[in-house]
């Protein structure tokens, strides 16, 4: 087996679009589930809301993609006060719900025929609206390295993404680290006692509601200039369930958490693939027992059988803290 070929490949997805996209996602999940304890289960949502508003405003109106993105944070600010007002008042499975829901909402509209003019229905949209993005590249030549191959525009992408990740993962460090902060995490293990001190846990719930789901719009954008196009289904529940697969692999409530989860998630799924993909064609694996057609199914069983043992023998992840587990039911 080309284990040359097997290792670019696996290290260009552990550091890639992918990885920066799932990174941006867990992270504001951190924000949500992670250190709030809010059980949100829409953040493909946030992802399709700051996608879709760069798209259809620069392809459709012409606007500049640097509005745009501006657009998409307040796009994204506006979901979560719609989600976070009714909800966070109550019980944490009722945000869960509402979640869900209005992320399978916004794509089944951005997937409408009758709104097909503005969204291109299950097609999406296709265009040019990253040219000012690309423009703006430094690196006219990609990159060509004996385990890395990028590219001119999947390499300031990967740049400019990683870029975001830290600056994210840094202001987390921070917010965690202030009083702000501390008073987020003890809401995660017992509202009443901080409700109890005067501090008011709706207003500090839809803080980090807000924050999480801007960063998660931040992964939008990455996702559709990445791809320059965004179709519906590339936002469906799937992709927060991911989300969270990536959260708790790398452990949750941690800052770098999310950021090694990704990493280690795209790399190992991609690594399985491959190996999978090159055992079949060199004879390694009979035909009987497993076809080329069935390597992508197989991947993730063998990767989930992976996560299910780490869920059995270390719940909190990789990096994580057991007592970090710790979240009130009652929230």
């Amino acid at each position: 087996m080309d284990w040359v070929f097997i290792l670019q490949q696996a290290i260009s997805a552990g550091i890639g679009v992918n990885a920066i996209i799932f990174a941006l996602a867990a992270i504001g999940l951190n924000m949500h589930f992670g250190y709030t304890g809010l059980l949100n289960f829409g953040q493909a949502g946030f992802l399709a809301v700051g996608a879709y508003t760069v798209a259809v405003l620069v392809v459709n109106f012409e606007v500049s993609i640097w509005l745009a993105f501006l657009a998409g944070v307040g796009a994204s600010i506006l979901l979560a006060l719609l989600l976070g007002i009714p909800t966070l008042r109550l019980r944490a499975d009722y945000l869960a719900i509402v979640t869900i829901a209005t992320a399978e909402i916004i794509r089944q509209v951005a997937r409408s025929v009758s709104l097909r003019e503005y969204f291109g229905g299950s097609d999406g949209i296709t265009g040019k609206f990253g040219a000012d993005f690309f423009a703006l590249n430094p690196f006219p030549n990609g990159l060509e390295l004996a385990f890395l191959r990028y590219t001119p525009n999947d390499l300031w992408v990967v740049i400019v993404g990683w870029a975001l990740v830290v600056i994210f993962v840094f202001l987390t460090y921070l917010m965690m680290r202030s009083p702000w902060g501390r008073v987020i995490k003890a809401i995660r293990e017992d509202e009443e006692a901080v409700r109890s001190l005067g501090k008011n846990v709706y207003f500090y719930k839809m803080q980090s509601l807000i924050l999480g789901g801007v960063v998660g719009s931040f992964a939008g954008f990455v996702y559709a200039i990445s791809r320059q196009s965004v179709q519906p289904d590339n936002y469906s529940t799937a992709l927060t369930f991911f989300a969270y697969a990536v959260l708790i692999l790398g452990g949750a409530a941690r800052v770098l958490g999310p950021v090694a989860g990704s990493i280690i998630f795209w790399f190992l799924l991609v690594f399985v693939e491959q190996v999978l993909r090159q055992a079949v064609a060199n004879d390694l694996i009979p035909n009987w027992l497993m076809s080329p057609n069935q390597v992508g199914q197989v991947r993730f069983m063998l990767v989930g059988l992976g996560l299910m043992l780490l869920m059995i023998y270390r719940p909190q992840g990789i990096f994580g803290d057991r007592k970090e587990l710790a979240l009130d039911a009652r929230a």
